[in-house]
């Protein structure tokens, strides 16, 4: 009995019919397995078992491919429900989440962090962080300006996160060894820990400033400010100064000043 030629591979009928959200599925599994540089449409084709040119059809090229892709994946974002929780928790829920989708898709974020258009209105990161910082009593002439410099500081750090610069800074040889000293921590407590220590310093800087320019009222407790001018320099004055004079917040303060510096959440 002879066996029935197939005709080559993306020329016959597909059983079932392409879709955005079928190759933008593809093109992520793609992405995670070899990286953004390895995706083209011609490899997608041959994931999806289709024609090259019926992709086109979909998306129009292959930066609209990605674009769609990230989308897909932000969506993925699990939005803050904690109306009633302290503005200072919903922060860290919200960067905590952003980090762990982070590390779920660490070559499309990588990418995509490095796009200015990454971060959109619309998104539900955007959405979440600009609501949380009104509900902390952040002027509304200041939440985007807060909100982009925050979305700045985290990406970075995740970007250094992802591509390892953060760990081999925090492992960089001192000019002169301290006696006893431990080796190398591990990679993935030791990025914990430091990527806490950032949103305690974010926060309590944000927290300075809502009490400072607000005479001290409320918003140290997650409550609304009372209505006051908000200065056109930052002044991110600490809340308290600690014993030895440090103009540090006390929670980075207290790092310094127990000689832990960046290893100790």
């Amino acid at each position: 009995m002879t066996k029935a030629k197939l005709p080559p591979r993306g020329t016959r009928k597909r059983d079932v019919p392409l879709t955005e959200t079928g190759i933008y599925a593809a093109a992520l599994r793609l992405i995670d397995a070899d990286g953004v540089d390895a995706l083209t449409m011609r490899k997608l084709a041959t994931a999806l078992d289709a024609n090259p040119m019926s992709l086109y059809h979909h998306v129009p090229n292959r930066g609209a491919l990605l674009r769609g892709v990230a989308r897909a994946v932000g969506a993925q974002f699990r939005t803050v429900t904690l109306e009633d929780a302290a503005w200072q928790e919903r922060i860290r829920l919200l960067a905590t989440d952003f980090r762990t989708l982070a590390h779920r898709h660490p070559n499309l974020m990588a990418y995509s962090f490095s796009q200015p258009d990454f971060i959109q209105p619309e998104d539900p990161f955007w959405a979440a962080l600009t609501a949380t910082l009104d509900a902390a009593g952040v002027p509304h002439s200041e939440i985007r300006p807060i909100a982009a410099l925050m979305c700045a500081v985290v990406i970075g750090v995740l970007t250094a996160e992802l591509n390892g610069a953060l760990h081999q800074w925090s492992n960089l040889e001192p000019a002169a060894p301290a006696a006893g000293e431990d080796g190398p921590a591990d990679a993935g407590l030791e990025e914990d820990r430091m990527f806490r220590l950032v949103l305690d310093t974010i926060i309590t800087g944000l927290d300075s400033r809502l009490i400072t320019d607000g005479d001290g009222q409320g918003a140290g407790r997650g409550l609304a400010m009372e209505a006051g001018p908000w200065p056109s320099e930052p002044s991110f004055v600490p809340r308290q100064q600690s014993g030895s004079g440090s103009r540090w917040p006390a929670p980075v303060a207290l790092h310094l000043r127990e000689g832990r510096g960046l290893q100790e959440g």
